[in-house]
């Protein structure tokens, strides 16, 4: 999937990659999209919650391996 700009936020600990995340959203314009990497086997529910509360879009997540991938389209 492609993406505009992607946050590595791998080896943080909650609640970093979901604060990380809000921080570069912010900086996008409506419509583009943002890849997260983390390793936080919680973001994997914060970020969909995150996204549903904030009224993004998650377009897709998925697990390689340890890391989790997000793709979230800013509302």
């Amino acid at each position: 999937m492609n993406s505009d700009k992607l946050l590595d936020a791998k080896g943080l600990a909650c609640p970093m990659p979901v604060v990380k995340t809000k921080k570069e959203v912010d900086q996008l314009e409506s419509g583009q999209v943002l890849e997260i990497h983390a390793t936080d086997k919680g973001s994997e529910s914060d970020m969909v919650a995150w996204a549903k509360t904030s009224g993004h879009e998650l377009l897709a997540q998925e697990q390689d391996g340890e890391t989790f991938k997000f793709w979230i389209r800013k509302a």
